[in-house]
């Protein structure tokens, strides 16, 4: 095997954090605005934007990252197995999602096919991008450390993007359309194509593969499968994936309606406005366009801010402690600050806001660890196995989160539907939306009680994942050694 280095350039990893800034300007999206996008700007009913959200997304879990994961194993190339997918599908990527935020003037049948089949191209192209570039993480160093130091850049970025898409996102979309939702979006969503395009070419442009398989480590695809099924921490981290984005989506996609039929305006306006005249003093008074929007980039800005404060301190903690039970408690603590939500009546606007930046904050350290877990993953099997398939496994992790994707998203919609919530579709006939006083509990339940559960079971699961300080060690040291024959 080539000579490993283990030290990657703060050069290096800012370029490969960026790629997660690209994907995440979409990603984010995707978790915060598809629901309401189909419900209240495309104009579709309840009931058919979880059906294409559900649908599309557990096809493209279960057949799109498998095949991508086997081919970008078995990819060859002067620029490694999986640079070149993101070279590739820079420009694709881009395109599609601009399109997939696109409200053609169709009628209601055709507006459905064409949803349908945009989101399909996106997940596709989504994952034909971003599973190997979560895969190139795995290859980039065999250093635990320098791992726990690269997820924590690369998640830098994807608070970075979370904090465009969650904090500014609505409000400038309300700003430049002028109220227009459809142009809005779609203004935005043409320069978020361009600028993700440039940052995905900058990710190829910076990074090199280090840890590269010896020619008699080749397996076939019956092989890699038959080691993913034995590999017990791999099936705990897939069950854990899938929850932890099935909650994601769930509290995600649905803050904004919780800002718009449960938080009481009269609250809410004293407890930002300070901070309204304060940026439109700097000259960023698009927040103005709407209370509801304004209110709900706030809370999430508070949350991020807080969040990447978990990251700053999640390499340190995972170093120390290994990364499982770092992991495990404060992923329990981070939902104690969710299942609190149902506690807090319309006029706890302070409370609500305390209770998101503490959920952040403790949410925060487990996200870069997820994904350095993933990669320990790929390490066990190669350990136990003497053959690395490392896109093969975190294409298992993308499976599980495009299915938490689908079902958390698919959940909100149709929960939503439960309560009586009206969509667009009723103001295209001409009707005058008021929501029933059921959509406000039902809106209270989504950010609370039912996006806790998944993460519950999930803090359960971590207590059969066996990769713990002493074993991360012991796989690293083994590995370094067999690499240097």
């Amino acid at each position: 095997m080539n000579k490993t280095l283990q030290k990657v350039s703060i050069l290096e990893k800012i370029g490969y954090s960026l790629g997660d800034l690209a994907a995440n300007l979409i990603f984010q999206t995707l978790v915060t605005f598809l629901a309401f996008f189909y419900t209240d700007i495309y104009g579709l009913k309840n009931e058919h934007a979880s059906v294409i959200m559900l649908t599309v997304g557990l096809v493209a879990a279960f057949l799109f990252n498998p095949i991508v994961g086997a081919l970008a194993d078995r990819t060859n190339s002067r620029w490694g197995k999986f640079r070149p997918w993101i070279l590739f599908t820079a420009v694709p990527f881009g395109v599609v999602a601009l399109l997939a935020f696109t409200t053609p003037n169709f009628s209601y049948k055709g507006k459905l096919i064409y949803a349908a089949g945009i989101y399909t191209l996106l997940l596709l192209t989504y994952a034909a991008n971003n599973l190997p570039y979560s895969a190139l993480s795995g290859v980039l160093t065999g250093n635990m450390a320098e791992r726990n130091s690269l997820s924590s850049y690369r998640f830098a970025a994807v608070m970075l993007a979370q904090f465009f898409v969650q904090v500014f996102m609505l409000p400038i979309i309300l700003y430049v359309g002028k109220g227009d939702k459809v142009a809005g979006i779609e203004s935005v969503m043409t320069w978020v194509a361009i600028i993700g395009t440039i940052l995905l070419l900058i990710t190829f442009a910076t990074t090199k593969e280090r840890i590269i398989p010896k020619p008699e480590q080749k397996s076939s695809l019956k092989e890699d499968l038959g080691d993913l099924f034995k590999n017990k921490p791999w099936i705990i981290m897939l069950g854990l994936t899938i929850l932890i984005f099935i909650t994601l989506a769930m509290k995600g996609g649905s803050y904004v309606y919780y800002f718009n039929n449960y938080v009481d305006e009269d609250s809410l306006r004293k407890f930002i406005q300070p901070i309204l005249n304060f940026l439109s003093g700097i000259g960023l008074n698009f927040f103005e366009s709407d209370l509801a929007s304004a209110g709900f980039g706030l809370f999430n800005a508070g949350g991020i801010i807080f969040s990447m404060a978990g990251i700053a301190v999640s390499s340190k903690l995972a170093d120390k402690f290994g990364k499982r039970d770092v992991f495990r408690t404060t992923l329990f603590i981070a939902t104690l600050f969710i299942i609190i939500f149902i506690f807090f009546n319309p006029k706890d606007v302070r409370l609500m806001f305390a209770a998101q930046a503490l959920h952040m904050f403790f949410y925060g350290i487990t996200t870069p660890i997820l994904w350095a877990m993933i990669a320990d993953v790929a390490d066990y099997s190669e350990w136990k196995n003497n053959r690395r398939a490392t896109a093969i496994i975190f294409s298992a992790m993308m499976v599980g989160l495009k299915a938490g994707l689908a079902i958390g998203g698919a959940i909100v919609t149709w929960i939503l539907g439960l309560y009586g919530y009206i969509s667009k579709d009723a103001a295209a006939a001409g009707q005058a939306i008021v929501q029933p006083e059921s959509v406000a509990q039902g809106a209270k339940l989504l950010v609370s009680i039912y996006p806790s559960v998944p993460f519950l079971i999930g803090v359960g699961f971590l207590f059969f994942y066996e990769i713990n300080k002493k074993k991360e060690v012991q796989i690293q040291l083994e590995l370094e050694s067999r690499r240097k024959d």
